[in-house]
């Protein structure tokens, strides 16, 4: 079994095809130094948090959607920037409404708002600024 890395970058949307996606493509750009983790709701994004917290895994990033059932992306990321405020937040979606943005803004400190379809490119860059940030 190879050796986990002690850092992570957390993917959440509720459609599988998504999250398989976006599994693919950070674990192509950044596979060797971080893990990537999925969650298929908030709830679970919270427990997978705060497994990895538990397992000294230090989450660097998290990319959610905002439109999912039970709580959304806002809500999501507004409860990880209390418990975590050092994580970086990306909202992706194709969904949510400026309010949200806005909001997700002011109160969960988020780096990049990235509509649905991303490009590659733009997601890897998104990203990398991200964890050029968490060096300064």
């Amino acid at each position: 079994m190879s050796k986990k890395s002690k850092t992570a970058i957390l993917c959440v949307d509720d459609e599988r095809i998504v999250l398989t996606s976006l599994r693919d493509q950070i674990e192509r750009h950044f596979g060797k130094t971080h893990q990537c983790e999925l969650a298929q709701s908030a709830d679970e994004a919270l427990e997978v948090l705060a497994e990895l917290n538990e397992d000294g895994v230090s989450t660097l990033i998290i990319v959610s959607d905002w439109l999912m059932p039970g709580m959304k992306g806002d809500e999501l990321l507004i409860q990880v920037h209390q418990q975590f405020p050092k994580i970086k937040k990306i909202l992706l979606t194709g969904q949510a409404n400026l309010e949200a943005i806005d909001r997700t803004q002011k109160l969960a400190d988020l780096h990049q708002y990235l509509s649905k379809p991303w490009e590659e490119e733009i997601l890897i860059a998104v990203i990398a600024s991200g964890l050029e940030e968490k060096d300064v």
